[in-house]
């Protein structure tokens, strides 16, 4: 027979140890902005690249749990890095778009979809929901314009509440620069 006091300082031990590693992020880090996005609404904020920070681990984009933009265009994001937040509303369409102030800026948007109770960022992301980018193309296409802005889009056909990431970027060398995101929210 066991002996129930060895075993259940064991089990403390063990408990305490998890309870003690385990550290569960419940809202966002100072680095982001948060946006409340507004049903039938479009909610615009400023930015700057000058408020972002240089993400030297990219690696997060081009994996396979996040699949959010190939490695071959990682030199558009070597720049800074600004963050923002908003929630989607179950049953919506949510619509982000990054407007320049200078249409001669060479900017790039990434924006991820992650569980309504995760707060999980970039480069730290271990997997998201889905992921989406937008930024200058290579080459032209055939019978497409791009412009200045960028954009990206998620749809909720179901019940759950997600949080969305939205990163603003640029290529490396470039560390200023104005821009306007735009959240727009149909439900």
């Amino acid at each position: 027979m066991k002996n129930p006091i060895k075993f259940g300082l064991l089990a403390a031990i063990f408990v305490f140890n998890v309870t003690a590693n385990a550290q569960k992020i419940t809202s966002w880090s100072k680095e982001v902005t948060v946006i409340k996005s507004e049903p039938n609404k479009t909610v615009t904020v400023d930015g700057d690249l000058a408020d972002g920070k240089i993400m030297e681990d990219l690696s997060w984009a081009s994996s396979s749990s996040n699949a959010c933009f190939p490695a071959t265009q990682n030199l558009k994001y070597r720049g800074n890095h600004v963050l923002y937040a908003t929630t989607m509303q179950p049953r919506s369409i949510m619509k982000i778009v990054v407007t320049p102030d200078d249409e001669s800026a060479n900017m790039s948007l990434y924006s991820y979809r992650i569980g309504n109770g995760d707060f999980s960022l970039v480069p730290n992301l271990p997997r998201s929901i889905t992921c989406e980018s937008n930024e200058k193309w290579n080459r032209p296409w055939k019978n497409k314009v791009q412009t200045h802005e960028r954009k990206v889009e998620f749809q909720n056909p179901g019940q759950n509440t997600y949080n969305i990431v939205i990163g603003v970027s640029d290529p490396k060398g470039i560390t200023t620069g104005k821009y306007k995101v735009s959240v727009i929210l149909e439900s």
